[in-house]
């Protein structure tokens, strides 16, 4: 029995991101364990059968002692517990685990790329960016290492700085969805249109231009229109704060709803979902859950974010950073329900064409067996 150790930067990220794949993986036989920080869902986890092992991360911290320690600390768990496959999920997770599964001869790697995040936004990459692309070279330049991709951009990436070879590739668009659970629900019935976006309270994913183009549309659409904001504060220093949260929302026409449990129930009880992004994003699983539920979005043209639309067929693209162009498709949206409906349902289409959890998880599988097939060979 291959021992399968998945590494996640939060507790809450595993279950609500990967939990299908180690369940299944269990079922098929690994011995699973899932490392990541504990953030109060420890219960949850080990209620699935799933051990889990306490992650010393700070997933968006920039402290070289923090990050040494993380580093140290995967070092010797590899080192104490000869997992023969570790699956790094996140850049974060990808930079230190790899690092550590290589200097500890850790037999077999998956990395899985999630968006690249801040650092890689800029047309060229930075100093920083750059010391990351070589430890990453070293650490994924070794026999039995897969990448997952999400989206194509970021593969190139890889590929361009050499960073892997393409035999090493491979493309699961976006870490799926149950269609059973985000099944199709008819949008509600009540005139007054709920807007929703769902993501961390970060500048990079677009909230104050979503702020900006709700203000542009606040005197046509305060009486009949609701924009929530639902997402936890981020411990990143260039992160909004909760003072400036609060001095944007006026607790009816913009609202901050903070980290929910429910976001399934608040997208069936909106009309319109929207995520403005310039984050370097994997493919948003916000995104992906709103076609699921059969919701028009209006999102940006942008890495990971474009590829849940099809402009103009299940929602919109607009250009990063342009609050003109997002209030403006939100206000055909707003307009015209007709269009909403039949957005939506296209939107449903494209979630089981593309986006089904089914299809990630048996992807997954065939990394891990194929991995293992080559452990037990050599």
């Amino acid at each position: 029995m291959a021992k399968l150790y998945i590494i996640v930067n939060e507790d809450r990220f595993f279950l609500s991101h990967r939990k299908e794949i180690a369940v299944k993986a269990q079922q098929e036989g690994f011995d699973v364990c899932i490392v990541c920080k504990d953030t109060g869902r420890r219960a949850d986890v080990e209620a699935l059968g799933l051990p889990m092992i306490d992650l010393p991360v700070n997933p968006t911290g920039l402290n070289l002692w923090e990050e040494m320690r993380t580093l140290r600390f995967l070092y010797r768990l590899y080192k104490s517990e000869q997992p023969d496959i570790v699956h790094h999920v996140g850049i974060k997770n990808i930079l230190w685990g790899g690092l550590a599964a290589r200097l500890a001869g850790v037999p077999a790697v998956v990395n899985a790329v999630s968006g690249l995040g801040v650092l890689f936004s800029g047309e060229e990459p930075s100093f920083m960016a750059r010391m990351v692309l070589r430890v990453m070279r070293f650490s994924n330049h070794r026999d039995n290492v897969s990448v997952i991709f999400q989206n194509h951009e970021d593969m190139d990436l890889f590929l361009h700085y050499h960073i892997i070879s393409e035999d090493a590739c491979v493309f699961i668009k976006g870490s799926g969805v149950d269609l059973k659970e985000f099944h199709y629900t008819p949008e509600p019935d009540d005139k007054h249109i709920q807007i929703i976006f769902t993501a961390r309270m970060v500048k990079e994913k677009g909230i104050l231009v979503l702020v900006k183009a709700a203000e542009k549309l606040r005197a046509e659409m305060q009486d009949h229109v609701t924009f929530l904001l639902c997402g936890g504060l981020s411990d990143n220093p260039l992160a909004i704060r909760k003072r400036e949260l609060q001095r944007l929302c006026d607790g009816k026409y913009i609202k901050w709803l903070d980290y929910r449990s429910d976001v399934r129930d608040l997208l069936m009880q909106s009309h319109i979902v929207t995520l403005p992004s310039y984050y370097r994003e994997g493919v948003p699983r916000s995104l992906i859950e709103a076609n699921a539920i059969g919701r028009p979005i209006v999102t940006t043209d942008s890495i990971g974010c474009k590829d849940t639309v099809d402009d103009g067929r299940n929602g919109f693209l607009v250009p990063v950073k342009d609050s003109d162009a997002l209030a403006e498709k939100l206000r055909i949206l707003i307009k015209t329900r007709s269009l909403r409906i039949l957005m939506g349902l296209r939107g449903r289409e494209k979630a089981e064409k593309e986006f089904s959890i089914t299809n990630v998880v048996d992807k997954h599988m065939a990394v891990y067996r194929q991995l293992s097939n080559r452990i037990e060979t050599t």
